[in-house]
């Protein structure tokens, strides 16, 4: 039972205030209880900085450019505190490759903001754009526009009624090496085509029988020059494998990264052994005419990526897909999570016929009101460590973390319209505070060790200061944290559930009262992977209160 008349009264006073003056950016809500404890980092567009905000949605770092500078469109915080970021110039009316999600600098900038290394790929041929991906190795994988000439695109199969701009701009990867400023792979998807248009040009073939190869002539844009708009990339260490988000063809694609460049562009080499050609795609098995419209699982999607960030396979959903499923419906969007089903023994992803699986998703996510979860493009959807979910709609700048049982228990919308900071009260629509992600870094990251995070005020103008002290529990005491473990017994995992507080901590005790382990968690749920303990009982004990018995069995 919880003791803490004080906290009572400090959080109607938070509802009475809310119910006064309603937030309508900024925070909008939190239970401290519930959510996972972490600095949330953004690069809203339309203007330059990359803030970091705590869960009250105050500042406590800002990489600021200047003036002319746009995102282009990522940022992403390293565990030694670097930024490794994407931007262009706001100006882009003379550039010679332009589309929505256009970059031209991948730039590395360290916690003071210093320019460590920069890179920049635009010009009349090429062009960088949405996204980068960090190797372990210190490499950077960059999605890249090249252009091809009408010319090359009839000669490679493409209809020409499909090139109203007389130009053709697939897509390639490019890997950099900041340590040497080498390029030192690339991928092209101009190398793995298909047609079965016309036999007199290069490429022609049985398109399903050949999916691991791209159909020049699948179009959902209705001959736009900029035929993938690739919107996301991501790497899998373990697998050395490289996926991409292709929203056009409302598919994510798997390609062999432990290929050399030269058997990147053909059909053998690599584990996988296919060289360059896809070893995995999914969403709408339409596009390598091996299904129908409804088999359609992905919908214009955006940050496909590996469930693997600050989490291990104690998490249900470790090394899973995940995505955000855009244009679902007609005014909702969906956060999914499906699984590939990859062999690591035949270095292959099965396929049922022709059609790779699943069949459908591990989960679906939607918003309590599924309108408030609505995006026809940009969007963001992270699998936290206490097993909620955080989610960025990102054409409305609105984030909000739910946990498994559907319950929202933080909100945050981005105080910007068109770059420029707005007052407490102001009314955001569409389009107006544009966000292409955000991450939230756990608080014990490295990246933050020995590093001031103190408040610096907010991005709103005119902000409820008041809000947030209102809502973060003070003075609490407690006889009891409801904690369960589960399953129980056990062999390879552990579940913790908490009440109370933002932070816990927890001891774990062998039968002879020996110390297992200590730690401190958040968010009122814990993963364990307890596959190294031995087989016996132990017990765990929160915050020097709650004591549970847990048997191990092997």
């Amino acid at each position: 039972m919880k003791h803490f008349f004080t906290l009572f009264l400090l959080f109607l006073a938070a509802s009475l205030s809310a119910q006064d003056t309603p937030h309508t950016v900024g925070l909008l809500s939190y239970n401290p209880n519930k959510a996972f404890d972490g600095y949330n980092l953004i690069y809203p567009h339309n203007q330059p900085n990359v803030y970091l905000l705590n869960n009250c949605g105050e500042i406590v770092h800002v990489w600021e450019d200047d003036p002319q500078w746009r995102p282009g469109n990522t940022a992403y915080l390293l565990d030694n505190g670097n930024l490794v970021k994407t931007k262009r110039l706001a100006a882009v009316t003379n550039d010679p490759i332009w589309a929505g999600g256009g970059g031209a600098i991948v730039e590395i900038r360290d916690w003071d903001n210093n320019l460590l290394w920069s890179f920049e790929l635009n010009n009349e041929q090429q062009r960088l754009h949405h996204d980068i991906a960090l190797t372990d190795e210190g490499t950077i994988l960059m999605i890249v526009w090249e252009l091809k000439t009408e010319e090359e695109a009839i000669q490679a199969g493409r209809n020409p009624a499909l090139l109203p701009d007389g130009e053709f701009w697939p897509d390639y990867v490019l890997e950099v090496d900041p340590a040497t400023d080498e390029i030192v792979w690339e991928w092209h998807v101009w190398d793995h085509l298909i047609q079965d248009f016309d036999p007199t040009k290069d490429n022609y073939g049985v398109v399903a029988d050949h999916p691991g190869r791209v159909d020049i002539n699948w179009d959902t844009s209705d001959g736009d020059a900029d035929w993938m708009h690739t919107n996301a990339i991501d790497f899998h260490v373990d697998n050395n494998q490289v996926i991409l988000s292709v929203p056009t063809f409302n598919e994510v694609w798997i390609i062999d990264h432990s290929t050399t460049t030269e058997q990147a562009a053909g059909s053998f080499g690599g584990f996988g052994g296919r060289g360059g050609e896809l070893l995995y795609r999914w969403g709408n098995p339409a596009a390598y005419k091996s299904g129908a419209t409804e088999d359609q699982t992905l919908f214009y999607q955006h940050d496909i990526h590996w469930v693997d960030n600050f989490l291990d396979f104690s998490n249900p959903y470790f090394n899973k897909l995940a995505v955000f499923n855009n244009r679902v419906g007609e005014d909702y969007s969906t956060a999914n999570i499906f699984d590939p089903g990859f062999d690591m023994y035949k270095w292959q992803y099965p396929m049922s016929g022709q059609v790779w699986g699943p069949t459908g998703f591990d989960l679906t996510i939607q918003h309590p009101e599924p309108t408030m979860m609505y995006s026809t493009g940009l969007s963001s959807f992270q699998v936290l460590p206490n097993g909620n979910f955080l989610i960025c709609v990102g054409r409305f700048g609105y984030a909000f973390e739910i946990t498994p049982e559907n319950e929202i228990v933080w909100e945050y919308k981005v105080p910007l319209n068109g770059g420029a900071r707005v007052t407490q009260g102001n009314i955001l629509g569409m389009n107006d505070n544009l966000t292409f992600r955000m991450d939230r870094y756990p608080a014990d990251y490295s990246a933050f060790d020995g590093r001031s995070l103190s408040r610096q005020g907010w991005i709103e103008l005119e902000p409820d200061s008041a809000f947030c002290e209102q809502i973060l529990p003070v003075g609490e005491q407690f006889t009891s944290y409801g904690l369960k473990v589960y399953p129980n017994p056990t062999t390879q995992q552990l579940v913790l559930e908490w009440e109370g507080g933002i932070w816990a901590d927890f001891e774990v005790f062998d039968l002879w009262g020996r110390q297992v382990t200590r730690f401190r968690a958040t968010g009122g749920r814990k993963y364990m992977d307890i596959s190294g303990w031995r087989e016996g009982v132990y017990f765990v004990r929160v915050n020097g209160m709650d004591v549970r018995k847990v048997t191990v069995v092997r």
